[in-house]
């Protein structure tokens, strides 16, 4: 991070880009995400702020897409209003978006898990529908989400014998190898990249919005099945994969993708659940 990503800075940022904006109060938005840094301006906006380099080419693929993916998913996503531009205390393009209401679904768990879970399938089935000409292909933007799964194929295997005793070697190996070799031959369709808890609001007990879209892109959408093992109870999960409609294949490179993840972070509680699911 080149500077400190704080209030005192965007109020900064507003002030000398968007005068305009320069009399709305800043507030600080609590957790913070990893990513991004953001931050409430006035009632009815929110500027988002890359954290690092890798984060900052959201910035413009945000701009250029929700719009577009607005017009079809059934469920809000953020709305750019203006993109800010870099300084020299500052050095990444960052956003000012429409404020969204409703609190994470880390903070307000969903009433009920199952409708949750139907909800968001119906979104990303959406999603995939959204139009892909001249859309950003899966690649180093989206972190590979939305790629082949071999990309991460060292970083696993390194992983599974980091963890050693920790970890059914053999059974974890074989998973990830089945992920592999479940290749994706569909058409390159819109996925989100990030589907966590603390990207989906939640208002009256109901998912009400979906949110960051930085590691989005067009390519195999099985990484968007993360959730499924990460936040989902195996009632909702059924669900999800029922009203998704997801086959084999696509379920075990889901289901690698999130074994990546588990293994890389040793984040075992979601590696048990991954394996108790078989």
């Amino acid at each position: 991070m080149p500077h400190e990503i704080d209030a005192d800075l965007a109020r900064r940022l507003v002030a000398s880009q968007f005068p305009n904006c320069a009399h709305l109060p800043i507030t600080q938005v609590l957790p913070g995400g990893i990513d991004n840094r953001t931050f409430r301006l006035g009632d009815e906006l929110a500027i988002r702020m890359p954290s690092a380099e890798g984060y900052a080419a959201s910035v413009a693929k945000e701009q250029r897409w929700l719009p577009v993916i607005a017009r079809v998913v059934p469920l809000p996503v953020p709305e750019p209003v203006a993109a800010g531009e870099p300084d020299d205390r500052y050095p990444f393009a960052w956003s000012i978006n429409r404020w969204m209401p409703g609190a994470s679904a880390i903070e307000a768990p969903p009433e009920d898990t199952v409708t949750f879970a139907r909800d968001l399938a119906r979104f990303l089935l959406a999603l995939q529908t959204v139009p892909t000409e001249g859309a950003p292909l899966a690649g180093a933007h989206s972190f590979f989400r939305g790629a082949d799964p071999v990309f991460y194929d060292d970083e696993t295997r390194q992983a599974i014998a980091r963890l050693g005793d920790a970890i059914d070697g053999p059974l974890a190996t074989r998973l990830w190898e089945e992920g592999l070799a479940a290749t994706y031959t569909g058409p390159p369709v819109w996925f989100h990249g990030d589907v966590a808890t603390g990207n989906l609001l939640v208002q009256n007990g109901r998912l009400s919005a979906v949110i960051d879209f930085g590691t989005s892109g067009v390519g195999d959408p099985a990484c968007d099945l993360y959730i499924a093992w990460t936040s989902l109870d195996p009632a909702a999960r059924a669900a999800f994969r029922d009203e998704l409609g997801v086959d084999d294949g696509m379920w075990a490179r889901g289901r690698a993708w999130t074994l990546w993840k588990a293994l890389i972070t040793s984040n075992l509680e979601a590696y048990e659940i991954i394996v108790g699911d078989l």
